[in-house]
């Protein structure tokens, strides 16, 4: 055992017990500001904490109490509204958090910890995106929180009176990220969101989120189709036979999230997902391309490079209503060249970035303690705090 300078007394090598995460308490307590003396200390305590909680919800009920009575997730959100919170320290609270969420089992402590708002404040704060470490856990701990939703849980991240759903928006607004692992984590929680099946989150989707994020999916799918057809006009080296693997691979993906989406048989959601998938790419940069001699101003791939999307397309997909327009066009039973200028579709950059069209969250700032505690051993619910 060591005292450190900093206040508290930090112990190596201890066990996890209620008696270490009293003593991880009182070094919060004592070191509430975060300066360049205490960071590794904050660091190890988080570090600390997260696994001592853990062995609680499984061994010790106690220990889980002691952390919601006294409301030592409102001490993650003040150090990370800190401005001396830094990379290191910012990554192991996020890694903290991820671990908590993904680790505790008894579904009423997952209550617990969604319960104050705290989780929804952290989900919007500001974090430096640039960093690649903190991207990493940030969109980790989002994707580890859709995995926990229900229709119990769902409504302690969307706001029906605000109309805010920061889970969601903030994720969606990193559809595009250069890094696959960041795309596949925001594919995955929408999916998880959307399979939720509630009525006033979808009706939230819908109006809200779905026309700017499947006009902007549709458009990163349709500039990667572009730039596989430069790849095929450009001689042939190790370098473009690695890049094209690469860009049919992420096409096969692409079509493949659509693909889940339809799966889950979401009306509305699918009505506008093919609407924007036919209208914006499938007919204008697929369909179109296999007449060399259609004149239409949009860009175009080769008819081989066509086919091939096409063929993926079809061996993909199987929403009814999708497969059956899009054979119509291709067998030109509706006729592209028939069509007025007006009607003719075109692939075309969508009015606004995700980002710039998503208002930010608005958090509602609540009291410290808005709940009188209760036990977890065998409590089901929080009950009001009474004031005065």
């Amino acid at each position: 055992m060591r005292r450190s300078w900093f206040g508290g007394v930090v112990k190596q090598n201890k066990s996890p017990s209620l008696d270490l995460l009293k003593s991880l308490y009182g070094v919060l307590l004592k070191n509430s500001i975060l300066t360049d003396n205490n960071k590794n200390l904050i660091i190890e305590v988080l570090r600390s904490i997260a696994e001592t909680v853990i062995w609680g919800d499984q061994n010790d009920p106690r220990v889980f109490d002691y952390f919601l009575e006294k409301g030592i997730q409102s001490y993650f959100l003040n150090i990370i509204e800190q401005p001396k919170c830094g990379t290191y320290v910012c990554t192991q609270l996020l890694q903290t958090l991820n671990i908590l969420f993904e680790n505790i089992r008894n579904e009423t402590s997952i209550y617990f910890l969604l319960s104050n708002n705290h989780v929804n404040s952290i989900i919007c704060h500001e974090f430096d995106f640039s960093d690649e470490e903190i991207m990493a856990y940030y969109i980790s701990f989002l994707k580890t929180l859709s995995l926990k939703l229900n229709q119990n849980t769902i409504h302690f991240f969307y706001n029906e009176h605000l109309r805010d759903f920061p889970l969601y928006t903030e994720a969606i607004k990193f559809f595009n990220h250069s890094e696959s692992m960041v795309r596949i984590a925001v594919r995955t929680l929408t999916l998880n969101v959307y399979k939720v099946g509630d009525e006033a989150t979808l009706k939230f989707i819908h109006d809200k989120t779905a026309a700017p994020y499947f006009s902007n999916l549709v458009w990163f799918i349709g500039n990667n189709v572009l730039m596989m057809e430069r790849c095929l006009r450009t001689e042939a080296t190790h370098l473009t036979r690695n890049k094209l693997e690469a860009l049919v691979a992420l096409h096969l993906d692409d079509i493949h999230y659509v693909h889940d989406i339809m799966q889950l048989q979401i009306q509305s959601l699918n009505t506008m997902l093919c609407e924007h998938l036919l209208n914006t790419l499938f007919i204008p940069l697929y369909v179109y391309s296999l007449d060399p001699g259609l004149e239409v101003d949009s860009p175009q791939v080769s008819v081989k490079c066509a086919l091939f999307l096409l063929s993926q397309v079809f061996l993909i997909l199987s929403h009814p209503p999708l497969v059956k327009q899009l054979k119509l066009y291709i067998c030109f039973e509706e006729n592209p060249h028939l069509e007025s200028s007006e009607t003719v579709r075109k692939f075309t950059k969508p009015m606004s970035k995700i980002q710039d069209t998503l208002k930010p969250a608005v958090i509602p700032k609540k009291p410290t303690k808005p709940y009188a505690y209760t036990s977890c051993q065998g409590a089901s619910r929080r009950t009001e705090a009474t004031r005065g």
